[in-house]
């Protein structure tokens, strides 16, 4: 962790992946960025109120937790913070929900920071994004319906079981497997 306190934008990264924080905040001091990193949503916050970052890079999951519920309390600290949410088990729900809850970009890891920052710094949407030419499969349709689903219970796997009549265990078996290739 490092203070955000020269002229330069400073950028919160928040991941409970070390390794991977300290390697994305090196390329963004190499970009000319302050680097403040935390592990944890409550470290992020804490940052948060801090340093009021210009820019944050948060975690889908980080350790137990949301990133989006993260997100979400750093656009109502500051509604200026430019926040894109990054995941390993990208689906359309979450994606959704990290635009409505104020990120400007939601993307599937590995992600590089130049990519991070092209994000970071994009306004508009884009048109020319190619269509699929082949529908979802079977098993990704259903990774999108336990996303969306756990959405909908605000990430409480338990209550997301009882919608589902599921076991809870059976949903947290399926939600801990990476999401099926389209």
């Amino acid at each position: 962790m490092s203070d955000c306190e020269d002229s330069r934008p400073c950028i919160l990264i928040v991941d409970d992946d070390e390794v991977f924080c300290a390697v994305l905040g090196d390329a963004f001091r190499a970009r000319g960025y302050q680097v403040v990193t935390a592990h944890t949503v409550d470290d992020g916050l804490r940052e948060a109120q801090k340093l009021e970052p210009e820019y944050a890079v948060v975690d889908l999951r980080i350790g137990r937790e949301s990133g989006l519920t993260l997100a979400e309390r750093l656009r109502a600290m500051d509604e200026n913070t430019r926040i894109v949410i990054l995941t390993g088990y990208a689906s359309i729900a979450t994606a959704v929900e990290a635009i409505k809850l104020g990120a400007v970009h939601y993307l599937a890891k590995p992600a590089d920071a130049d990519e991070i920052l092209a994000s970071l710094h994009k306004d508009e949407g884009d048109p020319s994004i190619p269509l699929a030419d082949t529908p979802l499969t079977v098993r990704r349709l259903e990774w999108e319906h336990l996303q969306k689903v756990l959405a909908e219970c605000d990430n409480n796997i338990s209550a997301a079981a009882r919608k589902l009549r599921m076991h809870r265990r059976t949903l947290q078996r399926k939600l801990a497997k990476r999401p099926a290739r389209d």
